[in-house]
């Protein structure tokens, strides 16, 4: 079993648990054939959803019928106790039984509960929230989404190092391009903030990445930068803006291509290319946000994702261990 990689899974977190949870897990096992699964929660549940589905060489179920709720606030979710399927996840990580956690439950108690039991990797201040864009030529890295909504340069810088580390452990092979999220692109632009960081990341010359300077919001989607850094407000923010663009474009084509029967026969006539549209947007095929600067690696599968999605978080943490992100970010810090 040593050559498997161990994945810590809350079961009890996000919309239709622990069912989509266990789906998910069940797709990920088709695929990946070298992942241990430590699945934690409610043993009466989880057995008939998994038995005959995976060899049990491949999992074990940590009975608990503790949860953090969706509505708790991080501060009530970590007060649920040491016993929730969430907390026992993160601590088995803590402990050296695992080798990253994943959870679709409570974002903020996540976190908390995350910084109670897990230390900071050394010489960095916060932690951060990045998750996986698509671009016109692939994927970026987009940090912080929320974690710290205040930031120093000092944060920012750190932020570099680490997105840039995350994404070479998920592209082997890539040097990254790194760009700051502002509200232009000339030096002049912005808070005092993001001009200390840019002169910060302009002077530094890394062997790990390139700094390519500013970002605008239009221009995330262009492929030409790898990693963007902002402070958890505007990241957040620009997520949002988004997915909501994206849902909106996907709806209003679909209205498009079923209110007539012109666009009904355009719509079978085009139907190879829409699929690969649709398939462009899909949100499940990036879920996965990852809490990057302590020292093991938690990942965020979305709430309101269906098995599929959870399946590709459970991918994501392959790859996160296989790229060796932890030793990659103490490397480079």
């Amino acid at each position: 079993m040593t050559h498997l990689i161990k994945i810590a899974v809350d079961a009890m977190g996000g919309d239709n648990s622990p069912n989509k949870i266990i789906d998910g897990v069940i797709l990920n096992h088709k695929l990946n054939k070298n992942i241990f699964y430590k699945i934690f929660g409610d043993e009466n549940k989880i057995k008939d959803l998994i038995s005959n589905k995976i060899n049990k060489d491949f999992f074990e179920i940590i009975h608990t019928l503790d949860v953090v709720k969706s509505t708790d606030s991080p501060l009530e979710g970590a007060k649920r106790g040491k016993k929730t399927s969430m907390w026992l996840a993160i601590e088995s990580v803590k402990n050296k039984e695992t080798d990253i956690v994943v959870s679709a439950g409570n974002t903020g108690a996540l976190l908390v509960i995350s910084k109670l039991n897990l230390k900071m990797i050394e010489n960095i201040d916060k932690p951060a929230l990045s998750a996986l864009w698509p671009n016109k030529k692939g994927m970026s890295v987009v940090l912080d989404l929320g974690a710290n909504i205040e930031c120093s340069s000092k944060n920012l810088l750190d932020f570099s190092i680490m997105g840039a580390s995350l994404y070479t452990s998920l592209y082997p092979g890539d040097k990254p391009k790194v760009g700051l999220l502002n509200i232009g692109s000339e030096e002049l632009k912005g808070n005092e903030i993001i001009k200390e960081t840019y002169q910060f990341l302009n002077d530094k010359k890394s062997e790990n990445y390139d700094f390519s300077g500013y970002i605008e919001g239009n221009h995330l989607m262009d492929g030409n930068v790898n990693v963007i850094v902002s402070d958890g407000f505007t990241g957040n923010v620009a997520l949002k803006t988004a997915e909501g663009t994206a849902n909106f474009i996907s709806s209003e084509l679909k209205k498009a291509m079923t209110n007539s029967i012109i666009g009904k026969i355009s719509s079978l006539l085009n139907i190879s290319n829409l699929r690969k549209f649709k398939k462009r947007l899909d949100p499940r095929l990036y879920n996965g946000a990852i809490f990057i600067g302590l020292d093991s690696p938690v990942v965020k599968s979305h709430g309101g994702t269906d098995y599929i999605g959870f399946a590709n978080s459970l991918d994501v943490c392959r790859r996160i261990v296989k790229g060796n992100l932890i030793e990659k970010i103490k490397h480079n810090i």
